[in-house]
C-alpha cells in the first residue's frame, strides 16, 4: 500500500531520510542530472526564492517507509502557474498506477495553489527530431500518457529551437489547462516561458535567445498540437477537489466515562460529540487509533506526587461520587496534610474540579491521544488534532485545576522538544497559566497566550503581561491579556501580535491550545467571535506554515461549537497546505524591543546573566557589571553610573552604563555596552550607541570616551566603535597584561550635531 505525501522541509529525520532516497533514484534513473543539483533539493524547499519559484515535493512511499516514487513542482504565485519539474519513479516501481496518482495529486495541488495552468517539458516523439527507437518510443508512452488529461505540446512556436549550434532533441513545452476550460492566452504564456528560461534555465539560456522564444508566441490563444493518442472525448480533464493531506484525528474513546453530572458542570461528553457530528464528515480529517504511551511523558512536566496523587485518589473514590476542594493550606511540600478530603486542595487550584473514579483514567487516555498525534507530526504529517476531554492547559507541574489535570499542550511540547524548538500558542479564552508554569525558566519552548484579563476571568492570579518568563526563560512567555468585550477584528489584531513573535522565535514545530469558548454565547466567556472569525484566526495561523498540532481545550456552546471548529480548521487547511513562503519586512526591524532608564530590583542578576552570555568577559569582569547596577540601585544618580536598558518581550538583550567622568567638563565614560548573541549583526548595538548618546548630549556632554582590550577577540568590538564615529585616542600598552594593552576611543558630540 503507497501514500502520498508531502514534503516541506528537510527538517524532521523521516523527511531527511526520504529525500536521501529521491536523491538516489535521481542518481539511478538521471545519470546526466548534474551532482549539485541533485544536492540542492533540500535547500529549494527551505529557501523557495534561490529559484524565484516555490518547490512543492510530494512523495509515494510504502508504509515502510520506502520512496516508490515523487515529483517536484515549482509555483510561481505573482504570475500564477505551476511547473512540473520532476516526475520520477524507483528502479523496479513502475505500473501499477503509480505514475497516474503522483500526476493526479500534482494536478490537485496546483489547482489549491490557484495555478491558470500546469506546464513542464517533454521530448519529442517525432522521428526526424529523436532517432533513437528505444528512446522515441519512452518519449510517445509519455506524451500519450498526458494526452490523457487534455496535456498537449505547444506548437508554432520557437521554444524548440535548438540554444546552442549542434543541440538536438530540444524538449516539447506542454500545457495542462487542468480544470480550466478557456485557451491559453498569448500574454500569460508570454509570461510564463520567460519566468521558466530566466529562472531555471538562467545559467544555460542567454538574453538574446530568451527573447526570441518570447516573441515567437504569437498567436492568440496559443496554439496546442491536436490529440494525436487519445480521441478528446476520452479526455479527463476533470481534478479531484479532495485534500492530498487530511489532518490527523485522534479521539479520546474514553472521554465519555468522565461525566460529572452535577448541576452546572459544562465540560461534558456532548462537547466531543458535538464536533465529530461536524467535522467528520467535512473530508477534512483521517481518523488515527490512539497509541498507548510511557508514564514517563508525564512526569516530565509534572512532579510524580501530584500524578501519584491523582492515580491514588481516583481510584479510591466510590463509582459516582466526587470530592472537590475546599480547603487550600500553603504548600508546604515536605508537610503535605493527611486528611484525603483536605488533600485534594494541595494539589488543586480552584473549588470545582472534582475528584472521582474516572478522572484519571480519562486523562491518561487523553495523553495517549496528544502523543499519539504528536507522532504523526513527527512522522511528516503537517497537521494534527488531538480531540480530548478533559483538558489541560490550567494543570501546572505540581496542581490541577480549571477541569484539568495533565497539561496536554505541555506534554505535547516536550515530546517534541527532543526535536527542535516548540511555540505554544493558547487560544482559549482563559489564561494558559499551566504551560506557563511548567516552561517559565525554558527557553527552548515559547509560551503565548491571548485571555480574558486575570482581573475578571480565570484563573484571576496568572495572565498579566508583565509575566515574561525568569532565568534563561526570560522572554519566552508572552501573555496578551484581552478586555472583557471583543470582537473578531480585535481578537485577530492580537493574534497577528502572537504570530510575529512566533515567526521572530522560529519554532519548528507549533503546539496550539485550541479553545472554543472565545465564541459569541459561550457560558464561561464574553467574547462576540463568530464563524468568520474562526475561519481567519485559522488562515493566520495555517499561514505560519509550521508542522501543527491543536490540542482541544476549551468550548461550551454546544450549539455552535461544531460549526466555529469547523470554520476554524477550513481557514487552516487553506493556508496550512500552501503556506506563504515569505512575509513582508517589519517596518521596525527590531521589533518587541522597549527601552527604559531606571534599574530594577532584579536587574543585576539579569545583567550578570547577560554579560556572561557575551563570552568576552572573565568571572570578575561579570561581578564589576552587576556591582555597578547594585550602585546605582542604592545611591541613584549620586552612584554616577547611568543604564540604557533594551528589552525584547520581557527579555534584557542589550544595555549600556555610562557616566560623566568626575573632574572633567562634560566629559562621559562609557563603561559597558552588551548585546545578547541571539542580537548580534542586529543593529542593537547601534540602537543603544545612540539612544546613550542622545541622553548624554542632553545631560550637556560633548565628549564620550570608551575603552576596550588591545587583544584579538576585542577587533569586532573596535570595529564596532569604529563605525559609530569613535576615533582612537591612544593605546596603554599592556595595561591589562603583557601583550594586552588598553584602545582608548573618543567621540566629540559637538561636532558630530554641527
Amino acid at each position: 500500500m503507497l501514500k502520498i505525501r508531502r514534503i516541506y522541509d528537510d527538517i524532521l529525520s523521516v523527511d531527511q531520510e526520504a529525500l536521501k532516497q529521491i536523491k538516489q533514484i535521481l542518481r539511478t534513473r538521471f545519470s546526466d542530472v548534474p551532482p549539485e543539483e541533485i544536492d540542492q533539493i533540500g535547500e529549494k524547499l527551505r529557501n523557495p526564492f534561490k529559484q524565484r519559484f516555490r518547490t512543492i515535493l510530494l512523495i509515494a512511499e510504502t508504509m515502510r517507509r520506502r520512496v516508490q516514487g515523487f515529483t517536484m513542482l515549482l509555483h510561481e504565485p505573482v504570475i500564477g502557474f505551476c511547473y512540473l519539474d520532476w516526475i520520477a519513479t524507483a528502479k523496479g516501481s513502475t505500473g501499477g498506477g503509480l505514475g497516474s496518482a503522483l500526476y493526479d495529486s500534482v494536478r490537485a495541488e496546483a489547482v489549491g495553489l490557484g495555478a491558470r495552468g500546469l506546464f513542464f517539458e517533454c521530448l519529442p516523439d517525432e522521428r526526424d527530431a529523436c532517432d533513437d527507437p528505444a528512446i522515441l518510443k519512452q518519449n510517445r508512452d509519455r506524451l500519450r500518457f498526458y494526452e490523457r488529461y487534455g496535456a498537449r505540446p505547444i506548437i508554432d512556436t520557437a521554444y524548440e529551437n535548438p540554444v546552442k549550434p549542434g543541440d538536438t532533441c530540444m524538449p516539447h513545452l506542454v500545457y495542462d489547462g487542468l480544470d480550466r476550460t478557456e485557451p491559453l492566452r498569448q500574454r500569460f504564456a508570454r509570461k510564463v516561458v520567460r519566468a521558466v528560461l530566466e529562472r531555471k534555465y538562467a545559467a544555460y539560456c542567454p538574453p538574446r535567445y530568451v527573447e526570441t522564444v518570447v516573441a515567437s508566441f504569437r498567436d492568440d490563444p496559443v496554439n496546442l498540437r491536436p490529440f494525436r493518442y487519445v480521441k478528446p472525448e476520452a479526455v479527463r480533464t476533470t481534478v479531484e477537489s479532495r485534500s492530498l493531506e487530511q489532518i490527523a484525528l485522534v479521539v479520546n474513546a474514553n472521554h465519555d466515562i468522565h461525566h460529572v453530572h452535577e448541576r452546572g458542570y459544562v465540560e461534558a461528553p456532548v462537547r466531543v460529540r458535538s464536533l465529530l457530528k461536524v467535522l467528520e464528515p467535512s473530508g477534512l480529517f483521517a481518523r488515527i487509533k490512539p497509541r498507548l504511551f510511557a508514564e514517563k511523558h508525564i512526569t516530565a512536566v509534572h512532579d510524580s506526587d501530584l500524578v501519584n496523587y491523582l492515580r491514588r485518589a481516583c481510584e479510591e473514590m466510590p463509582e459516582g461520587k466526587s470530592l472537590y476542594p475546599y480547603i487550600f493550606p500553603l504548600r508546604n511540600k515536605t508537610r503535605p496534610p493527611k486528611e484525603p478530603s483536605v488533600l485534594s486542595g494541595y494539589y488543586c487550584i480552584d473549588t470545582f474540579t472534582p475528584i472521582n473514579k474516572n478522572a484519571y483514567p480519562a486523562a491518561r487516555q487523553g495523553v495517549n491521544c496528544i502523543l499519539t498525534a504528536a507522532s504523526e507530526i513527527l512522522a511528516g504529517r503537517r497537521m494534527a488534532y488531538a480531540l480530548v476531554r478533559p483538558p489541560g492547559h490550567h494543570a501546572e507541574r505540581r496542581a490541577f485545576g480549571g477541569f484539568c489535570y495533565f497539561n496536554n499542550n505541555a506534554i505535547a511540547a516536550q515530546y517534541l522538544s527532543a526535536h527542535g524548538k516548540v511555540a505554544i500558542l493558547d487560544i482559549d479564552y482563559h489564561h494558559g497559566n499551566g504551560q506557563q508554569d511548567i516552561f517559565y525558566r525554558r527557553s527552548d519552548v515559547l509560551t503565548i497566550s491571548l485571555h480574558g484579563h486575570p482581573t475578571f476571568a480565570y484563573p484571576y492570579f496568572t495572565g498579566f503581561e508583565e509575566e515574561c518568563g525568569e532565568g534563561e526563560g526570560e522572554g519566552f512567555n508572552m501573555n496578551l491579556p484581552l478586555p472583557e468585550k471583543l470582537d473578531g477584528a480585535g481578537y485577530l489584531k492580537a493574534l497577528d501580535k502572537a504570530l510575529r513573535r512566533i515567526r521572530q522565535f522560529n519554532p519548528q514545530f507549533l503546539v496550539v491550545a485550541f479553545g472554543l469558548d472565545t465564541a459569541k454565547g459561550d457560558p464561561t466567556g464574553t467574547w462576540q467571535l463568530l464563524g468568520k472569525d474562526f475561519e481567519a484566526n485559522g488562515r493566520r495561523i495555517g499561514a505560519l506554515g509550521l508542522p501543527t498540532l491543536l490540542v482541544q481545550e476549551g468550548g461550551y456552546r454546544v450549539r455552535t461549537l461544531g460549526s466555529n471548529a469547523l470554520h476554524f480548521f477550513t481557514g487552516l487547511a487553506a493556508t496550512g497546505a500552501h503556506p506563504q513562503t515569505k512575509h513582508p519586512p517589519d517596518k521596525e526591524r527590531l521589533h518587541g524591543v522597549k527601552w527604559r532608564r531606571e534599574v530594577t530590583p532584579q536587574d543585576p542578576e539579569r545583567v550578570g546573566r547577560l554579560v556572561d552570555l557575551t563570552g568576552f568577559f572573565h568571572p570578575e569582569e561579570v561581578d564589576v557589571a552587576r556591582e555597578l547596577v547594585q550602585e546605582r540601585l542604592a545611591k541613584g544618580d549620586l552612584s554616577g553610573y547611568h543604564f540604557v536598558m533594551a528589552e525584547q518581550y520581557g527579555r534584557l538583550v542589550g544595555y549600556t552604563c555610562y557616566g560623566p567622568i568626575p573632574c572633567t567638563q562634560n566629559s562621559f565614560d562609557l563603561y559597558w555596552i552588551a548585546v545578547h548573541p541571539d542580537f548580534h549583526r542586529k543593529g542593537l548595538g547601534r540602537r543603544l550607541i545612540v539612544e546613550t548618546e542622545a541622553l548624554i548630549r542632553k545631560s550637556g556632554g560633548n565628549r564620550i570616551y570608551v575603552d576596550t582590550s588591545q587583544r584579538d577577540q576585542y577587533a569586532s568590538t573596535r570595529a564596532f566603535y569604529e563605525s559609530c564615529g569613535y576615533r582612537l585616542e591612544t593605546v596603554l600598552k599592556d595595561f591589562y597584561a603583557p601583550g594586552d594593552g588598553k584602545v582608548i576611543y573618543c567621540k566629540e558630540l559637538l561636532a558630530e550635531r554641527e
